[in-house]
């Protein structure tokens, strides 16, 4: 699905520099393409040193002190999953890296976090509570300390690259509350009707 996405994108790239009587469309390309792998490169020590510091956390225990932490709020949150359950762990652990900005380093936690909701599913065809509430969590973009976006910042000439903490902690917590209520209230609605 995402190929035909991308293909529709370029499509209507090409078409709107046709009309637009952009005919350096190669030269563009390029451009984009060169510009695309300086940040990536540029990147690259940046998410190194912030996935190192994270690696230090883990080994020294901090993340799961923090997730630990975390688990009691998870529970409030995730009533269905039982007691002791490793999703608990893998939610909390997916959770602390979305709110520190690590998204690629969230990823496998929230996978892990995944299936064994799966395994606790009954029904294989429909997506739990448990799931739906999950996705929507991680949808709603929990995050306090915007490490990728700081990069960027600073890889873009920002003078103050962090003047956007304040901001993003207020509307991470807005989402994620109206995201959790939407969900909430959804499902209500749903078990009315189904029950």
């Amino acid at each position: 699905m995402i190929n035909y996405i991308w293909s529709l994108f370029i499509v209507i790239g090409i078409i709107y520099s046709i009309f637009k009587g952009d005919y350096n469309l190669t030269n563009n390309l390029l451009a984009g393409g060169n510009k695309a792998v300086d940040i990536i490169i540029n990147l690259i020590p940046l998410m190194c040193l912030w996935l190192g510091i994270m690696k230090i956390a883990e080994d020294s225990g901090l993340l799961k002190i923090i997730s630990q932490k975390l688990s009691k709020f998870i529970k409030y949150i995730f009533p269905e999953i039982p007691e002791g359950n490793e999703a608990i762990g893998y939610i909390s652990s997916n959770i602390v890296m979305n709110m520190l900005g690590l998204g690629n380093a969230a990823t496998p936690f929230g996978l892990k976090a995944m299936m064994e909701l799966k395994k606790l599913n009954q029904n294989r065809d429909i997506a739990s509570r448990s799931m739906i509430t999950f996705l929507v969590i991680n949808t709603s973009s929990v995050t306090i300390i915007p490490t990728t976006v700081i990069s960027l910042r600073v890889l873009n000439g920002s003078n103050n690259a962090s003047e956007i903490m304040t901001a993003t902690i207020i509307t991470s917590f807005l989402s994620t509350f109206i995201a959790l209520l939407l969900d909430r209230l959804f499902y209500y609605i749903w078990r009315k009707h189904h029950v």
